[in-house]
């Protein structure tokens, strides 16, 4: 169960910055104004990425007539149509560890977004052949790189991070408004002049305490009097300068988090969950920090399941339902819940058939979950035909082509942010080619 951290145990398990750095400080220019434009509301996204490919084929899954056509396809890893949630009257039901998903699914805090994946332009099985198509599809590393850059060519900036360029004016406080709380460095945040706070494991190397609390005050008295020495050396310094505001990143933090409210919900002890509850936290004391906008990066692996795959799902989307409902329902005893898009990332779909080994290979357009308290339930996009070598399939293995653009995507979710229209552009930089700009589920 998460509980509230001191300021050392802070400074142990969330040593803010690795490489990619914060450049809140760095860019001061675009913030001058900041006090002029600031927002009066909050809105925070977050992202959850599925690390290793999720199969989107059992986590959505047609319970009306189309069952059939499912099953045939699926063979050895379709789901008993009795085991599936039926979400509400749509003829989807959803992955039977959906739980907490499904009922808010009921309450119309949920939506489903089909076939989503990165595209260059529309593309059909029609045109595939004289298409410009996302650079080495099936790859998980170009994959990944792509849902966070929305870039298919794999491009150096997140769109997270593109996002919180247009919108930092609206936050009055230092920090960055990008946070990835699963320990790396997430191109997601990474902008063309904000940068994100990275937080660590608590398993991973951060500035760790050790000995009583007057010495361990001594030691870091020590380093920051080093991180100002001026040593003459421009590679050094910059350095210097990173690690320097990683110290006061954390610290800032640490303060406002001295008075955040107990969590009212119990977090499951997993990866996740610690993730989520963090997040919940920060978001507790946004108006200490002076954020109005924030983005979040948490992740969840073991997706890549080419063997035993219905076994492995089952407990990978149980741990992602038992997160999501513990965030949710802290948000929602805060009256928090409206004001925070919790949102899916995965870098590609899996196979629509199995394999040998009762697994299921790399694909490409995938399923999606959007919740959220201002989210508007439902469903949303074109759902493929399940049909080997069908109307939809870029080969024969139920390869789905997207019929929704990753820029349509995450332009919906940036327009509820704040970013205006004449701005999605520069975020999203395929959205021209996609019409309508805007998915409406938010």
């Amino acid at each position: 169960m998460y509980t509230s951290r001191n300021r050392r145990e802070f400074l142990r398990s969330c040593c803010a910055l690795g490489a990619a750095g914060i450049a809140a400080h760095v860019s001061r220019l675009t913030t001058i104004t900041a006090h002029a434009q600031s927002s009066q509301d909050y809105k925070a996204m977050v992202c959850v990425f599925m690390f290793g490919g999720n199969d989107a084929n059992n986590m959505i899954v047609p319970i009306d007539s189309r069952y059939t056509s499912y099953r045939n396809m699926r063979g050895p890893v379709a789901l008993a149509q009795g085991s599936l949630l039926p979400a509400g009257s749509s003829g989807y039901g959803l992955h039977p560890a959906l739980t907490n998903i499904n009922r808010m699914y009921g309450e119309q805090r949920t939506a489903m977004v089909f076939n989503v994946g990165t595209l260059v332009q529309p593309t059909t099985r029609s045109t595939l052949n004289n298409s410009p198509l996302p650079r080495n599809l099936y790859s998980h590393s170009d994959q990944t790189q792509q849902w966070q850059s929305s870039d298919p060519n794999g491009g150096g900036s997140g769109w997270g991070g593109r996002i919180n360029d247009v919108i930092v004016g609206m936050n009055t406080g230092a920090l960055p408004p990008g946070i990835t709380v699963n320990g790396g460095n997430a191109l997601f945040l990474s902008g063309l002049t904000t940068k994100g706070v990275n937080f660590s494991n608590p398993d991973s190397f951060g500035l760790a305490t050790f000995g009583d609390d007057y010495a361990m005050d001594a030691r870091v008295d020590s380093l920051q009097r080093l991180l100002t020495f001026d040593s003459g050396l421009a590679l050094v310094s910059a350095a210097n300068g990173v690690l320097a505001d990683s110290l006061r990143s954390a610290q800032e933090i640490n303060a406002a988090l001295d008075s955040a409210p107990a969590l009212p919900v119990a977090f499951p002890n997993s990866g996740l969950g610690q993730q989520l509850a963090q997040v919940a936290q920060i978001i507790a004391v946004r108006s200490a920090l002076g954020l109005n906008r924030q983005i979040f990066f948490a992740g969840i692996g073991g997706f890549d399941n080419h063997e035993d795959l219905v076994d492995r799902h089952q407990d990978l989307m149980a741990d992602l339902d038992a997160a999501i409902g513990a965030f949710f329902g802290t948000l929602d005893a805060r009256g928090q819940s409206n004001d925070v898009a919790l949102f899916t990332e995965s870098e590609f779909n899996r196979t629509g058939n199995s394999n040998a080994n009762v697994g299921t290979d790399h694909a490409w357009g995938s399923h999606h979950l959007v919740m959220g308290g201002s989210v508007a339930g439902g469903t949303y996009g074109t759902f493929p035909t399940h049909v080997l070598s069908g109307p939809d399939d870029a080969g024969d293995r139920g390869n789905w082509i997207p019929t929704t653009s990753l820029d349509q995507y995450g332009a919906t979710l940036g327009r509820w942010f704040g970013v205006p229209d004449s701005d999605l552009d520069r975020a999203f930089f395929n959205l021209h080619n996609f019409t309508p700009r805007s998915l409406g589920f938010i």
